[in-house]
């Protein structure tokens, strides 16, 4: 188990060799979704080994609170604050008070328009509910580090995936 400090300051030496070897930040952003995507998918399952009182959730509401109260605890030691949900309670905002990714960070000054230094979180959240069987959308609003108030980012429910066996298993 790796602990958030040591996680914080890889990301940082991830984050800048990414925006060495690619030649914009928007290549970069993709990178860092599919990388925390590729974590979602794994961290799940040490989140179920670590919380065997978590119920499978049936309203996206429950989804959002354990999200929230246990897994960004569990790997980040924060609690985002979930706030702004639309009329058909299908998306919602994450407010995160702080950022241990973004601790000590100041963005390249061509990067501070187009850079979400933390995409990675979006990432991880949407593999790891994908391996629950919900397809989610997940993008930044907000960042410090881009100068708004506040960290956030908005979560959107597509749909329930079904099971299904790969090609030619029966």
């Amino acid at each position: 188990r790796v602990s958030s400090e040591l996680f914080t300051l890889t990301h940082g030496c991830m984050v800048a060799q990414l925006l060495k070897d690619f030649d914009s930040p928007d290549e970069v952003n993709k990178q860092l979704d599919k990388m925390g995507y590729n974590i979602g998918v794994r961290m799940i399952e040490d989140f179920l080994a670590h919380t065997p009182g978590t119920k499978r959730c049936t309203q996206f509401e429950e989804v959002a609170d354990v999200i929230c109260k246990q897994g960004f605890r569990m790997f980040l030691g924060i609690v985002p604050e979930v706030r702004n949900w639309n009329a058909a309670k299908d998306e919602f905002t994450l407010l995160l008070t702080e950022n241990p990714l973004a601790e000590f960070v100041e963005l390249p000054p061509h990067c501070t328009d187009s850079l979400w230094y933390s995409n990675i979180i979006c990432g991880v959240i949407r593999g790891a509910l994908e391996m629950i069987q919900m397809e989610v959308k997940c993008w930044f609003i907000g960042d410090t580090l881009r100068g708004t108030e506040s960290t956030e980012i908005r979560v959107k429910f597509v749909k329930i995936l079904e099971d299904s066996l790969p090609a030619g298993e029966d």
